[in-house]
């Protein structure tokens, strides 16, 4: 009987968020790849253009969602929240705490592999680039358009974005979770996206493949039916 739950187990088969999940990731890398063409015009209109004052503070707020801490804080929320999960601990580990553990790993798996990839592709991020030496986009992989003298590591990680990867998994996980939510949760996972272009952290290519990286990375872990929500109890009435 063990035998045969381990076996179909390991022949289950994928769920259709998961594929949803993978069909949206191949359209991200697909949007990424035209989005090279259009990155050194994009980058330079961001880099002259500053967005001044109190709007440029709201933008800045936006990579919330992207940072490890804010998507710690919004995980911690969710499971403070929502009754049927639960925290892992030692010598329990039911339903509630696999599903919370797969959204944990959905939202960082895919940062982790856009790290991977960051310290093996170098690329100078538009704060630190001379845009105006790069006769394509090519030229800003390695750094021989880096214009600063004393760079940074992070000065050259710029493909893919992890926050947006993090966004993007962190949007997955409480779109399995939370379904009738998902508009909410891609809107501001865009929004991260879209904050790490106009402060120059990121090229627009940077963030569509770093948001399919995330999908991808979540795809991987959330895999197997959905753990049934409980009703709220109704108030009584004194």
């Amino acid at each position: 009987m063990t035998v045969t739950r381990h076996v179909s187990a390991a022949r289950r088969p994928i769920t259709a968020f998961q594929m949803a999940l993978l069909g949206l990731a191949t359209a991200l890398l697909a949007v990424g790849a035209v989005a090279f063409l259009i990155d050194l015009p994009v980058a330079a209109w961001c880099k002259a253009n500053r967005i001044p004052g109190e709007l440029g503070r709201l933008i800045n707020l936006l990579e919330i969602s992207g940072h490890s801490l804010g998507a710690a804080i919004a995980l911690i929320a969710v499971v403070v929240l929502d009754r049927t999960l639960r925290l892992p601990a030692p010598g329990r580990f039911g339903p509630g705490e696999r599903a919370f553990a797969r959204m944990v790993a959905a939202t960082y798996l895919g940062g982790l592999l856009a790290d991977v990839i960051k310290v093996s592709v170098e690329r100078v991020r538009p704060r630190a680039a001379d845009l105006a030496t790069a006769a394509s986009w090519l030229g800003t992989f390695g750094d021989g358009a880096l214009a600063v003298e004393k760079p940074h590591l992070a000065d050259l990680m710029s493909f893919p974005s992890g926050h947006s990867a993090v966004a993007a998994g962190l949007a997955a996980a409480l779109a399995w979770r939370y379904p009738h939510g998902w508009v909410l949760f891609a809107l501001l996972a865009a929004a991260t996206a879209t904050q790490r272009v106009v402060t120059s952290a990121h090229y627009p290519s940077d963030v569509a493949c770093g948001a399919a990286v995330g999908l991808i990375g979540a795809a991987c872990c959330l895999g197997g039916p959905r753990l049934t929500r409980r009703a709220l109890a109704p108030e009584s009435v004194a």
